[in-house]
């Protein structure tokens, strides 16, 4: 057999894991090292040389768009469809596990999926139902609760908690949760996972089904794997030895949402007899920014280990810029975009600016739109989650699945027919005390005449819209379905009379959401399937995807974890400032300190020819101005490798070890003088600007903060 095609294009780390033979493999594979070509040779190579079927081979994805990719690359080499191979994500997977069996996981056989903000509101309605503050159990907080819980694999009844009054409200909202859900016949993402995991557990029939089916288990960002995914890969696995993982404990940077890099780093100790292959070999960053990227990583004492390389040359050093504040950073970066796209002949979205924090963004936005530069703030609003489809999409869930209490009070008065919030708390206390959904208490309060006679009208115009709207779901297509879904819930109508300015976008949306159900039904593999559900899970599971997409030309600013799988030529990571970056929440953890180190490295190793680090000497934070010390992070890079671009007022620069020179500022002044005011006391010289008569001068006062003052009428002198 010639596997010249599958072999030839990898360099001899990346075949030696393609190629290897029987037993489980853990593939180191360092950042910009060719990972998901070793995964997608490593499928074609199980497909024709082990002639697996495609059924017989799992491979897990971090997001939608890597699966949908991974099985056009692979189709593409092997020339040939492999539609009945499982490629998704955790959640898309577990979702189609849980579609097979429904009825042994005791589910409702058209279940919906609650993405978060779903989940969030639902949480939000149980609090209220419960008459329990907001502002002393804040949603996101019980949010998190149970979604930690459920990653961790513990329902509420396996909770104890231990005479604390906190554990035990959490407990009890959880408790509720979990009814209110199975009573709406509702999953959540985390949901998904556990009753997956559970239904494998339990079952020991179905566990041996897939086990003996899948040969073949290959996982990417295996490093960002938690607690049960990792127990639910254990699982299908067995004593099979057939995984094939793939991942990179250096950018291991997801524990707050809880990924454990703990899954990586002890899968030899689990697993004794793991072949372990190293990707070091960088086909992305010059080699000084590698070098660099490895000396700090080096800090981290409980890595594996791996020491990213190239053939391309040295290139540019990396660049400091120490700026004297927020603005001065800000205006320093967009003036360094502009530069690179005028002189170097860069286009806009090849410039990439790096933040800590998302409150850091508005400087830069302000910065770039003053010199005209258009930019994307990455990760904004995706299409599934946008307001008026989420509106459209409940009322597809309602035909599916009309006990699903989310999409009912979603609905219920959208577009307004006269169902006021106190029809709805009475309709929600009815559903608690029968413990029946919405929709069931609702079709009770119309045959008891429960309520006054106008909202009796209109909860029986809503009910009467939706059983018509069951009854004629039989459309010859599903886009025919979700046109005549819209237009029959006056959604339309609804948002053309909207005061906001985005009637007609919203409407343009809504014809993309028909539009979207055309591509997807011409695209669904399973013929077995039913459209509807089927599009009603993409559509919830592209909501809670990672990625965004956006391919015009402008500049792009994004959080340091949206920028992991990205990849510029100019990059900017900012604000690498002591408390900052590291976040003050993490110094004094060493695991959380990691982890940021982490994601310091993630972000050096976004660069492909030039990397800039920033930070200022003094930010306003807090609604007070402080001074910072640089990061930590800045003096674990070797002296050799760095350019200051601008001298500082500290005599040392953070991390070099070596001198700077002073600036000078205005009136003899220097930058980092000790200076003393007559009224404002003693301060530190940061900026200047303007000439003679018009100069000015900025001080930071250790009394009053920073202020400018005009040189000629400041009355300072130097300090002592």
């Amino acid at each position: 057999m010639d596997v010249s095609p599958i072999l030839d294009p990898l360099n001899p780390a990346q075949r030696e894991a393609v190629s290897a033979a029987g037993g489980n493999v853990l593939v180191l594979a360092g950042a910009g090292s060719g990972k998901t070509r070793v995964l997608v040779h490593r499928i074609a190579w199980l497909l024709q040389v082990e002639q697996l079927q495609p059924w017989s081979v799992l491979a897990v994805t971090f997001t939608n768009k890597a699966a949908r990719e991974m099985r056009a690359r692979i189709e593409e080499m092997l020339a040939q469809p492999v539609g009945g191979m499982w490629v998704g994500t955790f959640h898309g997977l577990a979702h189609r596990f849980l579609r097979a069996h429904w009825q042994d996981a005791g589910l409702p056989q058209q279940f919906q999926i609650l993405d978060s903000d779903d989940q969030f509101r639902l949480i939000r309605r149980l609090l209220k139902t419960l008459a329990l503050d907001e502002a002393r159990w804040p949603p996101r907080q019980v949010q998190g609760y149970i979604n930690k819980r459920k990653d961790e694999g513990l329902r509420a009844a396996h909770l104890d908690d231990g005479g604390d009054f906190f554990e035990q409200q959490m407990i009890r909202i959880y408790c509720e949760y979990e009814e209110t859900c199975t009573r709406g016949g509702v999953l959540d993402f985390a949901e998904l996972l556990l009753r997956a995991h559970e239904l494998l557990r339990e079952r020991p029939d179905i566990q041996h089904h897939y086990r003996t089916r899948f040969r073949a288990l290959l996982v990417d960002e295996f490093q960002d794997t938690n607690a049960i995914q990792y127990a639910w890969l254990r699982l299908l696995s067995g004593d099979h030895n057939n995984l094939f993982l793939v991942g990179d404990d250096d950018q291991s940077i997801y524990g707050w949402r809880g990924a454990k890099v703990e899954n990586i780093q002890s899968f030899q100790r689990d697993y004794p007899n793991t072949q372990v292959v190293r990707l070091e070999q960088n086909y992305r960053s010059t080699g000084t920014i590698l070098a660099a990227a490895n000396a700090l990583i080096a800090n981290n004492p409980t890595r594996l280990g791996k020491e990213l390389w190239t053939e391309d040359g040295a290139g540019d050093p990396v660049r400091l810029y120490a700026a004297f504040n927020e603005i001065d950073e800000a205006r320093f970066v967009a003036e360094r975009v502009r530069q690179g796209c005028a002189e170097s002949g860069l286009r806009r979205s090849e410039c990439a600016i790096l933040y800590r924090t998302t409150a850091q963004s508005r400087l830069f936005e302000e910065a770039l739109m003053q010199l005209g530069l258009p930019y994307r703030v990455y990760g904004g609003q995706k299409f599934f989650e946008r307001a008026e489809i989420k509106d459209a999409l409940a009322y597809l869930r309602l035909l599916a699945h009309p006990e699903d209490d989310a999409a009912c009070e979603r609905v219920l008065n959208v577009p307004p027919r006269g169902i006021g919030a106190r029809t709805v708390e009475r309709l929600r206390h009815e559903a608690r005390e029968a413990r029946c959904s919405l929709w069931h208490a609702l079709n009770q309060a119309l045959v008891g005449n429960l309520l006054p006679a106008r909202a009796t009208g209109a909860l029986r115009q809503f009910v009467e819209l939706i059983t018509r709207l069951r009854e004629a779901r039989d459309q010859p297509t599903l886009a025919d379905l979700t046109l005549q879904v819209i237009e029959a819930s006056g959604l339309p109508a609804h948002y053309e009379k909207a005061k906001d300015g985005r009637g007609i976008d919203r409407l343009e949306n809504l014809e993309q959401l028909v539009e979207a159900a055309r591509r997807f039904e011409a695209e669904l593999h399973d013929e077995e399937a039913d459209p509807l559900g089927s599009f009603l899970a993409h559509a919830a599971l592209e909501a809670g995807d990672t990625q965004a997409d956006g391919h015009e030309d402008v500049v792009q600013l994004m959080t340091l974890h949206s920028a992991k799988g990205l990849e510029f030529p100019l990059v900017f990571v900012t604000g690498v400032e002591e408390g900052l970056f590291p976040h003050s929440l993490s110094v004094d953890d060493a695991s959380r300190l990691e982890e940021e180190r982490r994601l310091c490295y993630v972000g050096m190793t976004r660069a492909m020819r030039q990397l800039y680090l920033t930070y200022a000497e003094t930010r306003r934070l807090h609604g007070r101005e402080e001074a910072p010390m640089p990061s930590r992070f800045l003096r674990e890079l070797p002296a050799e490798l760095v350019e200051d671009v601008r001298a500082h007022r500290r005599g040392k620069r953070a991390g070099l070890g070596r001198a700077s020179a002073p600036m000078a500022a205005a009136g003899g002044f220097r930058l980092g003088d000790q200076v003393v005011h007559p009224k404002f006391g003693r301060g530190v010289v940061l900026n200047s600007e303007g000439t003679g008569s018009s100069a000015r001068i900025q001080v930071n006062f250790e009394a009053v903060g920073s202020k400018w003052l005009v040189l000629a009428y400041a009355r300072l002198e130097r300090a002592e």
